[in-house]
């Protein structure tokens, strides 16, 4: 995004009143038109597959986003007191947890699986590592009713295809299990909490000898069940086989081969089973998709559980849901700037209807406002004349 510039020299010791927060930035032409453009593309192919926009509020209240989903963390949000009510106000840090509030109350009796999309403007309460924004365009879509594989490739094909036609290539999709170390300790190979939380924290890290240190030996292999689809997948069968009597992850393993299969040659496929940075709600199933060029993930996506409260009078909601967020700031800001438009100047007194037959054509058009205004000054690549566009010389 185009980052703010002092307009005029600070007063000494005063705050310049034109910069912004750290982390905030302006979007100008045409960086602001591209941005538009990628949202209506990717909402559109949304929309060309059944899922129907939504538009929650920026702000709601801190506890109704924070309740929706285990694992959404408040301290992301920035949060303030309503003056009105006097009860906490967040805004908005993820778009997802309210779809979940969505459709657990004002869409509670719509017939299931629904299919829903929404794109709008989050705000975190600090940036995330090497990436300084705090404010992020969030486009995405949930179906909320169904985890199965046809939804989880569903979820898949339809991310690919909302970066594709906003203009990424060589787009690359990597699969993980955020819940494998609890299934594991569950049922597989049995471990105290302390222990779970520990082995987690070194598969986090990849570290080989942390992980044996906490008593986690038998979890190296996962650490080398990475890499292409076919051959990481093929190592997470061999773990599973060797050191768990029935194959506990059989079903799982089951189900991303199919869900590999669905998604075919649309994109390349990788997989880390233990993957879990950015999946904090997610049950069996996620993933992160990139592109080509693109600096870091431009969204996840995955199962999880909407909770929480329904209607008023009713017992807590809970059901399974399916989707994924994109994130395409980076593809906005890497994209080439779009190519001149063609823009007619149109003097004072002009023909209007002919006016309004350009722009029907698809011309863009800029009125004069006063006898001083000039074509070339105002960025425009033609005049209107007595025959039609004439170009500017």
């Amino acid at each position: 995004m185009t980052k703010p510039t002092a307009i005029r020299p600070p007063r000494s010791g005063a705050p310049d009143p034109d910069l912004l927060p750290e982390g905030l930035a302006d979007r100008l032409p045409p960086r602001a038109a591209e941005a538009m453009r990628v949202t209506r593309a990717m909402v559109d192919a949304m929309a060309a597959h059944g899922y129907d926009p939504v538009q929650p509020p920026l702000v709601e209240f801190e506890r109704s986003l924070a309740a929706r989903m285990a694992g959404v963390r408040k301290n992301r949000m920035v949060r303030f007191t309503d003056p009105v009510s006097l009860r906490s106000l967040a805004v908005r840090a993820d778009m997802t947890v309210q779809v979940g509030r969505i459709v657990a109350t004002g869409m509670g009796d719509v017939p299931r699986p629904l299919r829903l999309s929404y794109a709008g403007q989050v705000l975190r309460i600090k940036g995330d590592g090497l990436d300084p924004e705090r404010e992020q365009l969030q486009i995405g879509a949930e179906i909320v009713g169904a985890d199965n594989v046809a939804a989880a490739a569903e979820a898949v094909l339809l991310a690919i295809e909302a970066l594709r036609v906003a203009g990424a290539t060589g787009i690359s999709v990597d699969f993980t299990l955020p819940d494998l170390v609890d299934t594991l300790a569950e049922r597989a190979h049995p471990m105290d909490a302390e222990t779970t939380d520990a082995v987690r924290h070194e598969l986090d890290a990849k570290d080989a000898g942390a992980l044996t240190a906490v008593g986690g030996e038998a979890f190296l292999p996962l650490l080398y069940a990475t890499g292409p689809f076919d051959t990481a997948i093929a190592k997470l069968e061999e773990f599973d086989r060797a050191i768990i009597d029935g194959g506990a992850l059989g079903t799982r393993i089951a189900a991303l081969r199919e869900i590999a299969a669905l998604v075919g040659d649309a994109a390349r496929l990788t997989l880390d089973p233990t993957e879990r940075h950015g999946f904090e709600y997610q049950s069996w199933f996620g993933f992160t998709i990139y592109a080509d060029g693109l600096r870091g993930a431009l969204g996840r996506g995955g199962t999880y559980r909407v909770t929480g409260e329904g209607k008023p009078g009713q017992p807590p909601h809970d059901e399974v849901a399916t989707g994924f967020s994109l994130y395409p700031d980076p593809l906005v800001d890497a994209n080439a700037l779009p190519v001149a438009s063609r823009i007619v100047f149109l003097p004072l007194g002009h023909d209007r209807e002919a006016a309004a037959a350009l722009r029907a054509e698809g011309w863009r058009t800029r009125a004069a406002l006063t006898e001083r205004d000039e074509a070339k000054a105002l960025g425009c690549t033609h005049v209107l004349g007595a025959s039609g566009p004439e170009a500017v010389q």
